[in-house]
């Protein structure tokens, strides 16, 4: 059954979580941005820097994954560093809070790339349906900003970010679960 693989199902949650995190890092900057007296003007390309932070992520794997971390250790540092960043989002204001959130790019960008593989360990014939239950987590990017959104309108812009310290967290559970699994 595919019921006995506990790291597919909590990698499910994990990468739903991840996205709906990567979404509102992404989709909500400029309007954080806004919320904290930055001019549209300038506000405009913090979105670049953000998924510039992610292709910095991506290219940090690309030279460490696997010769001198496993993407076992690469999910937990990603998930640590994004419970940091979206810390230091809610303590700061202005440019550093914002800076801060596009780091979240970061952060993100070796996230899916472990959680994939994890998840897939040991399936055999219910790989494929595995794989399918991984790509309906996606739909973390439709639900959890929504979630996002009414943080917002109920308390403010940057109080909202609250909804990112449960999502990296159980990115972290699910890394220490999975490294806790795979020693035993």
């Amino acid at each position: 059954s595919i019921f006995r693989f506990p790291n597919l199902w909590w990698g499910v949650l994990a990468l739903f979580v991840y996205v709906g995190a990567e979404v509102i890092a992404g989709d909500s900057i400029i309007s954080s941005g806004a919320s904290q007296s930055i001019p549209r003007s300038v506000t405009k390309y913090f979105t670049s820097s953000t998924l510039l932070a992610m292709v910095v992520g991506y290219l940090i794997g690309v030279a460490t994954i696997p010769k001198f971390i496993s993407q076992e250790k690469a999910l937990y540092y990603s998930a640590i560093a994004g419970l940091f960043f979206s810390f230091l989002v809610l303590v700061t204001d202005g440019y550093r809070s914002v800076l801060f959130l596009s780091f979240l790019g970061l952060a993100n960008a070796l996230v899916w790339p472990a959680i994939w593989p994890i998840a897939l360990a040991g399936l055999g014939r219910f790989t494929k349906l595995g794989s399918s239950l991984l790509i309906m987590s996606i739909s973390g990017g439709a639900i959890i900003p929504l979630i996002y959104g009414k943080l917002a309108d109920t308390f403010s812009t940057q109080q909202a970010y609250w909804i990112l310290i449960p999502c990296y967290a159980l990115i972290l559970y699910y890394a220490v679960r999975y490294k806790q699994s795979a020693s035993n």
